[in-house]
């Protein structure tokens, strides 16, 4: 069996941080997973901790630059490893989640952290400096609002998405949105744990929000509301294109392998220059494949079963 797509990725990736509002940042790296910043008035709210303390420290270093405001917040907003682990990072910090991402934690957290350290080799190169997995010492069920003193970040589970517990962090003064993976720029969506029916549905409604800007789960900061539209439909359009062709072939009854062959080719027009589309493509067609087959609940990933399925697909 080959190597998983990203072993192979291994050239560093250049970092931009760029303001997209009044004290509102975006830490982006080229298709790599993006941090967002919240300063407020007496606080600073981080959105997703990176994959490792050292990747975060580096978040942490370019917040100093901007503001001396302490970090008091970090927003999780789903549970995968490259998001979450580098929480260590953020000391005497209130760590916050939905319900349904702490229950993933506690369901599937370790299972996905051996798997997700083997897949991206370069993004886990320092893992030995994370202590464990992360868990929130907040959580709530729907919704909440936290305050930077006069500032709020609404935080709102709109979905089920590309996790069952995705939420999105509004600062409804600014009209700016922090979507997690809910929304990718020029990235391949991630689906292998993913809600495809649903997650069209919420794209919708984070839509209705028309928000001034975006920072997406992957990719460049969508600074305006033409690349806002631009990038959910971006979304839509792969999820849905990938979607539909899966249950047509599982309509036709068609194997895993026929399905993603077929997948490949009608998906490869269009996003084969997105970040991370081969890596990503194997795992979000298998979890396709089980949802058009009527299964709703994601089967958990492994590193037995990653290699299962990677041998099954591109072997």
């Amino acid at each position: 069996m080959t190597g998983f797509a990203s072993t192979e990725d291994l050239a560093e990736k250049k970092i931009s941080f760029d303001q997209i509002g009044a004290g509102l940042y975006a830490y982006t790296a080229e298709g790599d997973p993006n941090s967002g910043v919240i300063v407020g008035d007496d606080s600073v709210m981080v959105v997703d901790a990176q994959a490792t303390p050292i990747a975060a420290a580096d978040v942490i270093a370019r917040i100093a630059k901007v503001t001396d405001k302490p970090i008091k917040y970090l927003l999780l907003t789903h549970y995968h490893a490259v998001r979450a682990l580098g929480a260590s990072a953020y000391k005497n910090t209130e760590i916050l989640a939905s319900d349904a991402t702490r229950g993933l934690l506690a369901e599937r957290g370790k299972q996905d952290m051996d798997s997700e350290i083997v897949r991206f080799p370069r993004l886990f190169s320092s893992a030995a400096a994370i202590p464990g997995l992360t868990w929130p010492s907040m959580t709530f069920p729907d919704q909440t609002s936290v305050w930077l003193g006069r500032r709020e970040v609404r935080i709102m589970h709109i979905g089920r998405g590309h996790t069952a517990g995705d939420v999105i962090a509004i600062v409804p003064d600014a009209g700016v949105v922090f979507s997690g993976d809910l929304v990718e720029y020029k990235s391949a969506c991630y689906c292998g744990d993913a809600h495809f029916t649903d997650w069209l549905a919420t794209l919708d409604h984070l839509a209705e929000l028309q928000a001034n800007a975006i920072v997406p789960g992957r990719g460049a900061a969508l600074a305006t509301p033409e690349m806002v539209r631009e990038g959910i439909d971006l979304t839509l359009d792969f999820v849905s294109t990938l979607y539909n062709s899966v249950q047509e072939s599982v309509a036709k009854g068609r194997s895993l392998k026929d399905t993603f062959d077929i997948v490949h080719l009608i998906m490869d027009p269009k996003f084969k220059s997105f970040a991370i589309y081969e890596h990503c493509l194997p795992f979000s067609v298998s979890r396709a494949y089980d949802e058009a087959r009527g299964i709703d609940w994601p089967v958990i990933w492994t590193v037995d079963r990653d290699r299962e399925m990677w041998a099954t697909l591109q072997g």
